[in-house]
């Protein structure tokens, strides 16, 4: 185990309801639980984004927090949001990072694995984490 280390979970889901087919419109929800693993409190700053969809179009977005907090995780702790996207192709890829600075003033980064958005899945096994 790192001192400075947060663990990343994601679970997407397909959100037919949120889904335009006809217009390139194609809604997707994930859930994150960011775990601290690390040995010492630290705090989520921001985060950054690679999204692409299935004809190669790539979006970056950045921004502080993560749906407007800035989290402050002891070890052992977890947080846990619900967000979502919207891609113009059925399915795609979102992976990334979130800068964090902890308690004593280490930065560090902590990976957001690869993760596949697909809207031809089953609804509940659509949870596939590339490695």
């Amino acid at each position: 185990m790192g001192k400075y280390q947060f663990q990343v979970e994601v679970e997407p889901q397909f959100l037919p309801d949120q889904s335009h087919p006809e217009d390139e419109q194609f809604g997707f929800a994930y859930t994150i639980t960011v775990h601290n693993t690390g040995e010492v409190a630290a705090q989520l700053i921001s985060r950054h984004w690679i999204i692409t969809d299935a004809r190669g179009h790539v979006e970056e977005v950045k921004g502080l927090g993560v749906v407007g907090q800035q989290p402050l995780l002891q070890p052992g702790e977890a947080f846990q949001y619900t967000s979502g996207c919207r891609l113009r192709t059925p399915s795609g890829t979102m992976h990334g990072t979130y800068f964090c600075v902890a308690d004593d003033g280490e930065r560090f980064e902590a990976e957001i694995p690869m993760f596949v958005l697909d809207a031809h899945g089953d609804g509940a096994g659509t949870a596939r984490v590339l490695h």
